[in-house]
């Protein structure tokens, strides 16, 4: 079988939404680079112009207009490359989700995403229109077709289209968000459409933290018969260069393809060994995705310092060292706030994470201020006993300290709170939950000690006793968390089958769990729903995570479950 090798280049890019230049710019640089290297084409990811996911601003037509500027200004700057880039694309019927393809300064064709995803995080139908051709390109004897994202996912869809008119080399952009879990299924996906439609596919994904979601990048090249021949990395941006032999195509399907007359490379080229990333394991995945996407969200937004409450517990010690991991060590303070309650031993073991990490910690004592507030209170409270009134206005005592430097110096404040207090309500409104990022909002309890002993695999930071004792917030005496909660091994299964498998009592109780226990972590999950529609922005790492995935309303009768 006749083979024609082209080599490509995937431009694993860090966009940022609405940096129409700034994201322009990343891209002339990767596409300089994709030169040097000899390459036919160069690719970027879904929406690189407009960075993804733009949301509500697509619905401002100057948006639209300053993005199809800026796709002209990168046009001409296109030479002897073709580059396949993505944008926002409109016309009179209304905007789509496009795919430029680009060469010797002019655009040969555009593709419009045909296959809208409307589910998860995904809500494309509110802003785009599905495109109505499955275009195919001829670069000498190959012919190669350019979709994107969802397109692929699917059998029959776009891909098969353009394999049947004579396509055995696919372009795939996509900004496809991060869960723990779908890197694999990713690549499943590209490895079984490949195999099916006979087709090498170069599948290039975005790469960086927006808000909540987090784009793992994980680009990669697939052979016909479904073999990896390139992997990107993962979690940083990357240049992916590939050579690969595809079949040429009959003469008879190169009638129905864009003519792209200008190829670069040839069969005398010297060839590239492709680089294959190695896969990540489950918990470094996820410390990586964390880590990126509070750098991101640090960055993006314009702050450089955060500040965090150190309790001596757990989760706090894991988001400070995220914090020190992403941002270093001098732009991040830890604050210790001790109440009547707090033990010696907390204090040591905050005392001793801030000094392994390197960072500074400043004791703030609440209980002057918390007898003030008793003292104020008690003409109204009088006959009545100390309840969970008493340990919130310890929380939002706190919560008031770490704003108040965050106004002062201008701190991003983290929280703490992790997906099975935030799932059960175990958490104080305005208090622990007060802050402007949730890093580990959606990372569960059990998890959470796994990213510890993770972290301290690669430096012992965090002391072992944070990772031994028993969880408590110490907000009255001898408080564990097991007094309010069923044990986090028990708890934290029964959450997920309720919120991301959206399983019924019948079911998870049918699944192995007590009765009496599910019965009471539904309650608590249901009737949280107005503490969790009022929590600050966290990185979502489950494949449902709250706000996003999950939406229900917080004004709810139903019962059925």
């Amino acid at each position: 079988m006749k083979k024609q090798v082209l080599r490509i280049a995937l431009a694993q890019i860090n966009c940022t939404v609405g940096d129409l230049s700034g994201n322009c710019q990343r891209m002339l640089s990767c596409l300089k680079q994709a030169q040097q290297a000899g390459a036919d084409i160069v690719t970027f990811p879904e929406l690189a112009i407009t960075g993804y996911p733009p949301e509500d601003l697509l619905h401002k037509p100057k948006f639209i207009a300053d993005n199809l500027s800026a796709l002209k200004g990168f046009t001409v700057s296109i030479g002897n490359i073709i580059a396949i880039a993505g944008f926002a694309d409109k016309d009179k019927f209304g905007i789509y989700n496009a795919a430029a393809v680009i060469n010797q300064g002019k655009v040969i064709g555009v593709y419009r995403k045909m296959l809208l995803p409307n589910y998860g995080v995904f809500d494309e139908k509110r802003y785009f229109i599905e495109g109505a051709k499955p275009l195919v390109f001829r670069l000498g004897q190959v012919i190669f077709g350019v979709n994107i994202c969802e397109d692929i996912w699917h059998n029959n869809g776009p891909l098969s289209a353009q394999a049947k008119s004579g396509a055995r080399l696919i372009f795939n952009i996509n900004a496809s968000p991060y869960h723990a879990g779908k890197i694999k299924e990713r690549e499943t996906i590209v490895k079984t459409q490949a195999k099916r439609n006979k087709v090498f596919i170069a599948y290039n994904n975005l790469v960086g933290g927006q808000d909540e979601l987090v784009f793992d990048g994980t680009s990669m090249v697939v052979s016909d018969s479904g073999r990896m021949i390139g992997r990107a990395a993962s979690f940083k941006e990357d240049l992916l260069i590939v050579d690969v032999a595809v079949p040429v195509s009959k003469a008879g399907n190169a009638k129905k393809a864009l003519s792209i007359d200008k190829l670069i490379s040839g069969e005398d080229k010297p060839r590239l060994s492709a680089k294959i990333n190695k896969p990540l394991e489950y918990v470094p995945e996820v410390y990586g995705a964390l880590l990126l996407g509070l750098k991101d969200y640090v960055a993006k937004n314009g702050f450089r310092k955060a500040v965090i409450g150190l309790s001596g517990g757990i989760d706090s010690a894991l988001v400070a060292a995220l914090a020190v991991d992403a941002l270093g060590k001098d732009n991040v303070t830890g604050v210790f706030m001790p109440s009547r309650y707090s033990s010696e031993e907390s204090l040591i073991d905050a005392t001793q994470l801030a000094d392994n990490l390197g960072i500074k910690i400043i004791n703030l004592s609440i209980d002057e201020v918390y007898k003030a507030y008793l003292t104020l209170l008690q003409p109204h409270f009088a006959g009545r006993p100390s309840d969970i009134a008493e340990e919130n206005l310890q929380a939002r005592i706190r919560g008031n300290c770490l704003m108040a430097l965050s106004n002062k110096f201008g701190y991003l404040v983290l929280t703490t709170g992790n997906k099975s207090e935030m799932s059960t309500g175990y958490a104080t409104l305005y208090g622990d939950m007060a802050g402007g990022f949730a890093v580990i909002k959606d990372v569960p309890k059990v998890l959470v000690y796994q990213l510890s002993k993770y972290r301290n695999s690669i430096t012992p930071v965090i002391p072992e006793r944070i990772i031994t004792k028993e969880p408590t917030a110490e907000l009255r005496p001898n408080q564990k968390d097991s007094d309010s909660l069923p044990p986090y091994e028990k708890l934290d299964p029964i959450l997920k089958e309720y919120i991301e498998e959206d399983n019924g009592l019948e079911a998870i109780v049918k699944a192995g769990f007590d009765k009496e226990t599910v019965v009471k972590v539904i309650n608590l999950v249901d009737k949280s729903e107005y503490k969790r529609r009022q929590a600050p922005p966290g990185i979502k790492i489950t494949p449902k995570a709250f706000g996003r995935d999950r939406r229900m309303p917080i004004t709810n009768k139903y019962k059925g479950y």
